[in-house]
């Protein structure tokens, strides 16, 4: 085992997603010597074993067995496209990495190389002021530290870098950025879009903003990446590094500098706090392959990445004389606030007419309603903030002969399935949750993980107000189909728990007192200043978008903080 002075850096990053990658690239960047931690196995891009197989050429017809779903995703199942042979092995089993629920919760993982920066939904949007003065002018939770403006240029940042195909809308409430060329609509979407316009001037319908490259710059697109192929199997990790995650950009960039140093099957058991100098010291790592516990230290700033709920995890285990509820958490808020968005509800129905059209390439990105409710021009609903909707218009395939039986076997049969179904357009809507500290995680020594590592238990659930806002998401959706000639048109709505979007955010949030928050405005620790967390914890409040964007943008704006105070000797290294 290395001595102190060996396994010593300037930095330490814990976890290698959305955010995690972000912080090693732009402390690797700048020239710090930067160990990184992964609690899973190395995973290198391009090494996707399902990206190029057809479902013919898949174990059971690309499904898994019972017993294998019985034995290993009893809760991952629930996740139902999770549960295929082309996807399942990017995802934590539950039986290694199991978690107790006092109320119903999904947790979604991947532990390797990248995170679920591999598997993500790729969606990326904006939080505006509309987001960061809610809670303020609403007396719900805690105020936002920071506004939109202090954000905005490293939104731009990091737009530029992902790569973001979109398109320009001018709302306030939906701020647009530096976009590639969105990915354009069929035939049956922009009637959608034209017949919403028309009906619901207050409404707007655009191309879903996804972090995919349909314009590959390679002196803008770093890392191993090149343009969208339209494949749709993002799921399945991109060999052409189509779309942005970590394991095909930022560490890869981080790793070019030289300045970097990856670890795998490291799980972080807890940060090490001096209180002397009331600062993170390094951190205690559980070595998955040996189960050796190791000390790392750093002589700078540690970045705590490791996913909202882990995160929030590792400081409640770091507990010593000067912290004895967990590090950072004086306040009693590390762990709770814990938000998600809701959804599975909408609506569907066909649309008739386009039969001589057909769609070339997998749209993976949709189209995209913003926010249209609460917002200051319309009138109160009985509930605050408010939704999106994704979704979009495809064809049906051959299924439709079989599944309707509409032609007698023969000639006829067979020419039949030569010819693709009809259209039909749905949309599912995406609705904010409010943030409110009993929903909250806590440390459960009496089940551990395959690492020897103390478990989470959830209680966690969605309130009056997300209630009472479902009642509309399905509403609206089906008013919008109709509109635009849908028939066949149905409302549904499923069973909504948090986890299950897997947007889960706020247990270590933000704020302007650190009696009620965690974090400062830099994202750092409030009694801890070298120690920053700028994951989905240091979400305020959660907004209706999807929030990975965010995640980057405040991570690029904290390792810029903390590298000019690191200069100016401010954080003491």
């Amino acid at each position: 085992m290395k001595g102190k002075e060996q396994n010593t850096y300037d930095a330490i990053v814990v976890g290698t997603g959305i955010s995690g990658g972000w912080a090693a690239m732009e402390l690797c960047r700048k020239g710090l010597k930067t160990l990184v931690l992964e609690r899973g196995p190395e995973l290198k891009h391009g090494d996707y074993p399902t990206a190029n197989l057809d479902t013919w050429e898949l174990p059971y017809n690309n499904r898994l067995p019972r017993e294998t779903i019985e034995k290993h995703y009893p809760k991952l199942s629930r996740k139902d496209y999770i549960m295929r042979q082309s996807s399942v092995h990017h995802f934590c089993k539950d039986d290694e990495y199991p978690y107790t629920e006092k109320r119903k919760f999904d947790w979604i993982r991947g532990y390797h190389t990248g995170g679920r920066s591999v598997m993500w939904g790729r969606h990326c949007y904006r939080l505006s002021d509309l987001d960061f003065e809610a809670n303020a002018k609403e007396g719900v939770g805690i105020d936002w530290p920071i506004r939109y403006a202090d954000l905005a240029p490293w939104y731009d940042y990091v737009s530029r870098f992902v790569g973001i195909a979109g398109q320009k809308e001018n709302l306030a409430h939906l701020p647009d950025g530096p976009f590639l060329p969105g990915v354009p609509m069929n035939c049956v979407e922009e009637q959608f879009r034209d017949a919403v316009h028309k009906k619901f001037p207050a409404r707007r319908v655009t191309v879903g903003r996804v972090a995919h490259l349909t314009a590959y710059d390679p002196k803008v697109h770093l890392g191993t990446r090149g343009a969208c192929q339209y494949r749709n199997r993002c799921i399945r990790g991109c060999p052409f590094g189509g779309y942005f995650s970590s394991v095909s950009s930022t560490i890869p960039v981080a790793e070019e500098t030289g300045n970097m140093t990856l670890i795998h099957n490291a799980a972080v058991r807890e940060v090490i706090y001096d209180a002397d100098k009331k600062q993170a010291a390094g951190v205690r790592v559980r070595l998955s392959d040996t189960g050796d516990d190791v000390e790392f230290f750093s002589r700078g700033v540690v970045f705590l990445n490791a996913s909202t709920l882990n995160s929030a995890a590792i400081l409640l285990a770091s507990k010593s004389d000067a912290q004895p509820n967990g590090l950072g958490n004086d306040s009693d808020m590390v762990g709770r606030n814990i938000m998600d968005h809701h959804h599975r509800t909408g609506a569907r129905g066909s649309i008739e007419g386009f039969e001589d059209k057909a769609v070339k390439g997998r749209n993976p990105s949709g189209l995209y309603i913003p926010r249209f409710v609460n917002l200051g021009k319309d009138s109160k609903r009985d509930y605050l903030r408010g939704f999106g909707y994704q979704g979009g218009g495809h064809r049906g395939s051959w299924h439709h002969v079989v599944k309707e039986l509409s032609v007698a076997p023969g000639p006829d049969l067979k020419a039949a399935l030569t010819q693709p179904g009809g259209w039909s357009i749905g949309f599912n809507a995406f609705g904010e949750s409010l943030p409110n500290e009993n929903n909250r995680i806590t440390l459960n020594y009496d089940v551990v993980d395959k690492d020897g590592l103390p478990t989470l238990t959830m209680d966690c659930a969605f309130g009056e107000n997300e209630r009472l806002m479902r009642k509309e998401m399905k509403v609206y959706a089906a008013e919008m189909l109709e509109a635009a000639g849908a028939k066949n048109v149905s409302m549904y709505e499923q069973e909504a728990h948090p986890g299950f979007s897997i947007h889960e955010m706020g247990s270590a949030r933000m704020g302007r007192d650190p009696e009620t928050s965690v974090l400062n405005k830099h994202n750092q620790i409030w009694n801890c200043k070298n120690l920053y967390v700028t994951d989905g914890s240091a979400m305020t409040s959660a907004g209706c978008v999807n929030p990975s964007l965010t995640y980057m943008a405040m991570t690029a704006r904290a390792v810029d903080h903390a590298v000019k105070e690191l200069n100016r000797r401010e954080l003491g290294g």
